[in-house]
């Protein structure tokens, strides 16, 4: 009986059968690894599913509303325990009172988040009584009183665009008054507002992949502590300006270039912000 004999695969199914070989084996899947993402060769093509991860954090295209929306999307935020007490009488130091009304545009973007007609107009009184101390009341005041009554329509997607568009507004004519250590404030004082409602929301998740955005990102961290420095001695060197460099000091020691943070950190981080305002009072 003549011996069987294989015949020898075409040249062509060879290539085919090693090629997947190792795209097999580069993935780990023999081998029970997590499997490797590979860059597909020309001509395949692979549509990859894009999943929002709280490892993104802030971006520096992201206003404060963009930012509390992608928390909203990664953590079941209740959004209404974040309100603060109305706040007291305006400082006397316009510095620390352009840091307070920044805090109080974030608490418009909180109502917002919230969809909370109520509290976003009573919120939007407590702007203009820190406009006026500013000197801004009668530029500012036509604008306030037309997002109030969005609110009260619930106009919420176009009231988001004019609340956004508002806080550049005050920044700008902060700016043009040449009170550029005031517009610096004014955004410091949104994004630890921020910081303060989002680590409150984050600190009760057991998911340890959305803590570290409690401080939107080490980017923003950076951002927040060179603009602090270019501002002048005199302003950076009052009691309650001071405390907030202290602040951003800290948090770049935590969180920029540093490990996974623990859930004792998250704790710390969002007592340390809260107490900011708790001193503005």
């Amino acid at each position: 009986m003549q011996p069987h004999l294989t015949t020898p695969a075409p040249q062509s199914l060879r290539r085919t059968l090693l090629g997947a070989a190792v795209v097999w084996l580069s993935l780990g899947v023999a081998s029970g690894q997590s499997p490797r993402v590979i860059k597909p060769l020309a001509p395949f093509t692979v549509v990859p599913t894009l999943t929002l991860t709280a490892s993104v954090g802030w971006t520096a295209d992201q206003t404060p509303a963009d930012f509390l929306e992608n928390v909203g999307d990664l953590v079941k935020a209740r959004w209404r325990q974040m309100y603060r007490e109305p706040p007291g009488r305006p400082p006397t130091a316009r510095p620390v009172v352009a840091y307070a009304l920044g805090g109080l545009l974030a608490d418009s973007f909180l109502a917002m988040q919230a969809t909370d007609s109520q509290q976003f107009r009573n919120n939007n009184q407590d702007i203009l009584g820190y406009c006026r101390v500013l000197g801004l009341g009668d530029k500012l005041a036509p604008r306030l009183m037309s997002q109030g009554k969005m609110a009260e329509l619930d106009e919420w997607k176009p009231l988001r665009q004019a609340v956004v568009d508002g806080h550049q507004e005050l920044c700008r004519v902060l700016r043009e008054q040449r009170d550029e250590d005031l517009a610096v404030l004014v955004d410091m004082g949104v994004w630890v507002r921020v910081m303060d409602m989002v680590s409150g929301v984050v600190v009760d998740s057991p998911d340890p992949s959305v803590w570290p955005l409690c401080v939107g990102s080490p980017a923003l961290l950076k951002d927040l502590k060179q603009r602090f420095s270019q501002m002048s001695e005199t302003t950076r060197h009052l009691e309650r300006i001071a405390s907030l460099g202290d602040l951003i000091d800290m948090l770049c020691r935590h969180w920029v270039n540093a490990p996974p943070p623990t859930l004792a950190e998250v704790k710390m981080t969002h007592e340390k912000v809260s107490d900011q305002w708790v001193k503005l009072q």
